[in-house]
Order: C-alpha cells, then sequence, then structure tokens
C-alpha cells in the first residue's frame, strides 16, 4: 500500500468516525468556525482546566477535508497545555504553507501530516485550517458574537 492510500486512509476514518465528532461536557470554550468559501462549519467545544486541555470535541457540517481535519486536531491537543496546542497549530499552519518541510519537525503533527499535500490544492487549504484556526481563536479567547 503506497503512502497516498495510507493518508487518503487516515482522512476517511477520521471523516467516518464519531470519537471526536460530538458535544462534550461543561465545555470552558465553545467557538463556531465558518469557511464561507464552500460552507463548511464547525463548533469547537473545549474544556480547560489549570491551563491544560482536559477534553475536546466538535459538531458541524462539511467536506471531508474539513471534518477529518478536526478530528485529527482534537486527538492531537487533547491533554496538551494550551501553549502546546497553540504551537501545534502553528506547525501545522507551516505544514500547509510549505514553510515547514523537515519532516523530523513535522513528526509531532503524527496523523495531521496526511494533510501535508493539501497545499497544492488552494481551495481545500481553507478547509483544512478551518478546525485549526476555531482552535487559535477559542484558546486567544475569542467568542462568537451570538455566543457573548
Amino acid at each position: 500500500m503506497g503512502i497516498e492510500n495510507i493518508y487518503t486512509q487516515i482522512l476517511t476514518e477520521h471523516n467516518n468516525s464519531s470519537r471526536n465528532k460530538h458535544h462534550i461536557e461543561n465545555p470552558t470554550a465553545v467557538l463556531k468556525g465558518v469557511n464561507p468559501s464552500c460552507g463548511d462549519e464547525i463548533e469547537l467545544e473545549l474544556r480547560e482546566k489549570d491551563g491544560v486541555i482536559e477534553d475536546a470535541g466538535f459538531t458541524g457540517i462539511g467536506c471531508a477535508i474539513s471534518q477529518a481535519s478536526a478530528s485529527i486536531m482534537i486527538d492531537l491537543i487533547k491533554g496538551q497545555t494550551k501553549e502546546e496546542a497553540l504551537r501545534l497549530a502553528n506547525l501545522f499552519f507551516g505544514m500547509i504553507k510549505n514553510e515547514v518541510t523537515d519532516e523530523s519537525q513535522l513528526e509531532d503533527l503524527d496523523e495531521a501530516i496526511a494533510l501535508k499535500d493539501i497545499s497544492h490544492m488552494p481551495a481545500r487549504v481553507k478547509c483544512a485550517v478551518l478546525g485549526w484556526h476555531t482552535l487559535e481563536n477559542a484558546i486567544h479567547g475569542e467568542r462568537n458574537p451570538e455566543k457573548s
């Protein structure tokens, strides 16, 4: 099985899984992310205690890339400090922009590496980064206007 097939399998499994696609109990942050160019929408829920992301989940609709990317992201950030989650988000953005290409640096992204070649499909980049930008905004304390 080629590497492309492994990556496709990872994205398909995350897109079809409900493991991270659910509401969580007692979230401390809830933020909606929207990609108006294609209609992807997610609502990210985080529960943070003492600077650590104890739990996370998301709900929403969208293409397989946006849904799989959000699910992969949640696997990576659960149990991490907010600072580490932001570092991983920045590493992901660097990978997507082809600014970080060193495989040893990208190892921290684990299954998110499956999205590395999205940079060659500009129309899909916003799909891949939707959850990550929503995470970044949630950690920085931004709130949706309707949630204020």
